[in-house]
């Protein structure tokens, strides 16, 4: 089972992206800020991770930044609005695998977690 974590400020962005992936097999955590979402990677250690740009605290760029350096086979992908774009470029220079933009549309969830999906590295 692939784990996965949702990171959003917005706790009902994070309940139904949980409800949606736990109905495909995934095991789903969430988290309301970029602390938050540092502590499960280290107990947890969801192999994908959806994660929004803007969070009060640690932002996704920072958070993003230390998921690399602490699990660099991890997936990211960041969450944005359309004019977070230059963010977005900062982000796939830090190791993000690509992006989605609000609002959230399931068949671009879907996709972008099916190709992180693909690109995990087999462990030995």
């Amino acid at each position: 089972m692939v784990k996965l974590m949702v990171v959003d400020n917005e706790r009902d962005i994070c309940d139904f992206v949980k409800n949606f992936f736990t109905l495909r097999g995934y095991e789903v955590f969430t988290a309301l800020s970029g602390e938050d979402a540092l502590k499960i990677i280290e107990t947890e250690d969801p192999l994908i991770v959806l994660q929004d740009i803007r969070m009060s605290g640690i932002d996704g760029i920072e958070t993003l930044k230390v998921i690399k350096e602490k699990r660099p086979n991890n997936r990211v992908i960041m969450v944005t609005c359309i004019d977070d774009l230059s963010k977005m470029e900062k982000a796939k220079k830090l190791g993000a695998d690509g992006y989605i933009t609000k609002p959230l549309v399931l068949d671009d969830l879907v996709k972008a977690v099916s190709e992180a999906v693909h690109k995990l590295k087999p462990n030995k």
